[in-house]
């Protein structure tokens, strides 16, 4: 699956998320209330504080829960809140373990349906709608895990040419496009509650 991603936008961090499906994963699930590069630059803070090139679902999943808090929660941190998405990524992890012996491209290897790929995501721990909508997307843009209907189960994700989320990263240009565009929706989403609020 080895690809070259600049979602990290650090080349160490980026290498591992291109060759290592629990890597993007994980950079995926810390996606969320802090800045994109941080989140994917994660997975390879985590392993390398885990002594190791890449991460083991079977380690993670078996880790003592204290101990890999305090791994993520060593400065710099890994996320703004180390603590609870430490039990995420674990739980993601055991996910893996329980269903896919452990290996994170069991998810898409071999699946030939886009809305099968998209509802194995959604059914991760930590995922939900959007989030798997925008790594099926990210799979089929930039991975070249192509199974039929993919875009259409990816939503407005799966669109060609957009720049909508960070399926659509491919470096510091479109990195900018993508920040424009969620502050657009932001704002929108913020004019849309005041007009709600003054009625």
């Amino acid at each position: 699956m080895a690809t070259t991603v600049h979602l990290a936008q650090r080349p160490e961090a980026d290498e591992l998320l291109g060759r290592s499906p629990l890597a993007a994963l994980t950079g995926m699930l810390l996606d969320q209330q802090i800045p994109m590069e941080w989140a994917f630059s994660g997975p390879h803070t985590i392993a390398q504080r885990l002594g190791a090139d890449d991460l083991d679902a079977h380690e993670i999943a078996s880790y003592d829960p204290e101990r890999f808090a305090a791994v993520l929660s060593e400065k710099p941190a890994v996320h703004r809140y180390p603590g609870s998405m430490a039990k995420r990524v674990q739980q993601l992890c055991q996910h893996l373990v329980e269903h896919y012996d452990g290996d994170a491209e069991a998810i898409w290897r071999g699946v030939d349906s886009g809305r099968e790929v998209f509802k194995r995501l959604n059914d991760l721990p930590g995922f939900g709608k959007q989030k798997a909508q925008i790594f099926l997307a990210l799979l089929g843009k930039q991975f070249g895990v192509r199974p039929e209907g993919w875009r259409e189960a990816a939503g407005d994700y799966g669109e060609d040419g957009s720049h909508r989320s960070v399926a659509d990263v491919t470096g510091p240009e479109s990195l900018g496009k993508v920040r424009e565009f969620k502050q657009e929706m932001k704002a929108a989403a913020k004019a849309a509650k005041a007009a709600k609020t003054a009625k």
